[in-house]
Order: C-alpha cells, then sequence, then structure tokens
C-alpha cells in the first residue's frame, strides 16, 4: 500500500509541476526572415531579443517562425502556434499581406493578434487584430497635406501592386481628393522587381509636379533610384513603410530630398522634450543601438519594443481574471487591450476601444526629409 501511495504521490508532483509549467505566457511570433520582406521582418527579431525574461513576474516564452514573406507560410504557422504551441497571444506579421492571412485564423481561435504591419481591421466582437503600425489613411492624409503646402497639385503613384501598396492607392486617393490634389498617373510594381523601367517613364510622361512612391524597407529604394536615373529631379515622397535606414543605405545620394511620414522613433531625440513619446522611444533607441551601432534603429524594430509596452499593460490586468494557458485568460487579455487608455509606445499613444482596433491619433506621425543622408524632422 505504502508502495501504491507513494507512486500516487509523485504522478500528483508530476501534474503539478506540469501545471506549473504551462503557467509560462506563450507567444506565437511569426515573421518575414527571409524573402523580399526580410528587412521588415530582420530589425523586429533582433529587437525581440532585448525582451525581459518575465512581464508581470511570469516567464514569457517566444516562439519565433518564418513565413517566409509567403502568406500560406503565414497562415501554417499561425496554425501551429495556436494547435501545437497553444498560445496565450499571437505576434507578427511584419507585412500586410500576412497579416491579413493570420487574422481569420486568430479570431478562430479567439487569441490576441498584435500585428507589425499596418492592415486595415474592423473592430468589433469577431476581430482579435490589434495593428502596432500606425494606420495607412492617418498616414496618407499627413503626406497629402504636406504636399499642399509643399504647392504640390498633381502626383503621380507608384507603388507595389500588393496589400500594402493597394492600401495607399485608396488611402492617398482618398487623401488627395479632400486635399484638392490630382493624381495623373498610377503604376504598379511587384516587391522582388529589380528595374521598373516601363513605368517610370510612365510616370515622367505624366508630367506630375511630384511623384508618391509606396513600398517597404530597402526595396523602396529601387522605384526612386529608377526615376533619377531617368532624369527625374522633381519632389519625391515616400511612405512610413521605407522609414529605415536601409533605405539610405541603399539609395544612397539618390534618397536625399526624399519627404516621408514616420514613427516618432526613427527620430526620438529631435522630438521636443515636452512630447510623452520622447522618452519612451529615446529607450528603446539608447537599448537597440547600444547592441547593433549607431543609426541601426528602424520603423519595424520598434514594433517589437511596442508590443512589450503593450504587453507590460495588460498582462497585470489579465492575470487577475486568469491563468495563461487558458481560454479565460486569452480573454481576458482582449478586453484589458480594449479598456487601457493612453498606452504611450514608442511610435505613439494606443487607445483601443471594442470598436476601434487602429488606436492611434496625430501624435503617431512625424514628417521627415532625408538630407545627407540623414532623417531630418520637419517641424
Amino acid at each position: 500500500m505504502k508502495h501504491v501511495l507513494s507512486k500516487t504521490f509523485a504522478a500528483a508532483l508530476l501534474a503539478l509541476a506540469g501545471t506549473a509549467a504551462q503557467a509560462d505566457i506563450t507567444l506565437g511570433v511569426n515573421l518575414s526572415l527571409t524573402g523580399p520582406l526580410s528587412s521588415l521582418g530582420l530589425p523586429i527579431k533582433a529587437s525581440l531579443d532585448l525582451w525581459p525574461e518575465r512581464i508581470a513576474g511570469e516567464k514569457i516564452k517566444l516562439i519565433v517562425l518564418d513565413d517566409g514573406s509567403d502568406t500560406s507560410g503565414a497562415v501554417k504557422n499561425t496554425r501551429r502556434f495556436i494547435t501545437e504551441n497553444k498560445v496565450d497571444a499571437l505576434l507578427g506579421s511584419s507585412g500586410v499581406p500576412a497579416v491579413l492571412a493570420m487574422a481569420p485564423v486568430a479570431a478562430e481561435a479567439h487569441t490576441v493578434q498584435l500585428a507589425f504591419a499596418p492592415a486595415p481591421r474592423p473592430g468589433g466582437k469577431d476581430d482579435w487584430t490589434f495593428p502596432l503600425p500606425q494606420p495607412v489613411s492617418l498616414m496618407s492624409d499627413s503626406v497629402a497635406k504636406r504636399m499642399l503646402a509643399d504647392k504640390v497639385r498633381k502626383v503621380a503613384f507608384l507603388g507595389w501592386n500588393e496589400g500594402y501598396g493597394e492600401m495607399w492607392l485608396q488611402a492617398f486617393s482618398a487623401s488627395a481628393k479632400k486635399a484638392g490634389l490630382e493624381v495623373v498617373a498610377t503604376e504598379r510594381f511587384a516587391p522582388p522587381d529589380t528595374a521598373i523601367t516601363a513605368q517610370a517613364l510612365k510616370v515622367i510622361a505624366a508630367k506630375p509636379d511630384a511623384v508618391l512612391i509606396v513600398g517597404a524597407g530597402s526595396a523602396a529604394a529601387m522605384p526612386q533610384i529608377n526615376l533619377r536615373e531617368r532624369g527625374w529631379s522633381g519632389p519625391i515622397y515616400q511612405t512610413h513603410g521605407a522609414a529605415s535606414p536601409d533605405l539610405v543605405r541603399v539609395g544612397g545620394k539618390a534618397m536625399n530630398g526624399a519627404i516621408l511620414p514616420a514613427g516618432p522613433v526613427l527620430v526620438a531625440e529631435q522630438l521636443a522634450a515636452s512630447n510623452p513619446i520622447k522618452p519612451v522611444a529615446v529607450a528603446y533607441v539608447n537599448a537597440f543601438e547600444k547592441t547593433h551601432g549607431a543609426n541601426s534603429r528602424t520603423q519595424f524594430g520598434a514594433h517589437a519594443n511596442d508590443a512589450l509596452l503593450v504587453l507590460q499593460r495588460i498582462v497585470p490586468l489579465a492575470l487577475k481574471k486568469a491563468k495563461p494557458g487558458t481560454a479565460e485568460f486569452r480573454q481576458a487579455l482582449r478586453d484589458a487591450l480594449e479598456r487601457e487608455k493612453d498606452i504611450v509606445i514608442s511610435h505613439g499613444v494606443l487607445n483601443f476601444t471594442p470598436a476601434d482596433h487602429i488606436g492611434f491619433d496625430e501624435r503617431g506621425v512625424v514628417m521627415l526629409k532625408i538630407e545627407g543622408g540623414q532623417f531630418v524632422l520637419q517641424r
């Protein structure tokens, strides 16, 4: 009998140990670490290395998978996170198409997705995705206002032919109409393209006052180089997807003069001392560049830091309601995310609600100009 009781007691201890292990907060991180969008995913992964081991006293377990810049890979990874890893929340992906592909799976599993790309969201009870980048509509309005101030009247659109490019085409068409701008040409190209000779010539032939280039990461340099090589000397505007030192590194002198919207983190030190975002952005920049070198910050890497800041706000609240590894905990994370006010991150100030999963306002936008290979805040 003693032997039986001993085995039973040992089994109970093992069961308790297993329960304790499951109390870790498990996060599934889907990123584009290879393929044409790797310049977006790699800085995010590097920023994850700066995370603490615990949030609110609970150990954090990060499971990182590469979607290869492919939507089918993103869906496959997301289903693996949910079915095999039983994650408490999803992070990613780094590109718009993959974020949109992950969102239905997140909703089906009732699991919060903190997205690293500015995919549009409907909000409401069936939407479990919360983007951490600024919405395209907010950035597009800022670009149109700046064009108006720069005396631009006719604009040519030259952008990617996938989700990010389509979002910008729709948003900028609306922004241009509000601002009284005329879009005189619309040309598209694929992210892997290495030249756009035909599109560039058509853009120049339309005789615009300025060109808006829509791409992301270092790949956004190629169309600007092509335009300059074919004699275009007029103003060029880029988008926040291009806001990266890699843009300048790849584009070199051809990037000088480009104007673009970005998150405040890219010029953290240039922000006004009274800006509530400044200390948060500077803290991230100092930590990242201590490891990776001066001017290594990116618009994209900071999203990983912002995910940490969001989780540090909502995890303590969710832990009061349920334990990690449960449906109740996942629901509590969402409830806290929709109720917390003024979550200051390096890209802005978030105020999500049940009906609004965008959360940003104008505090999340700065306008920059590339001068001498540097991003300069336009005041």
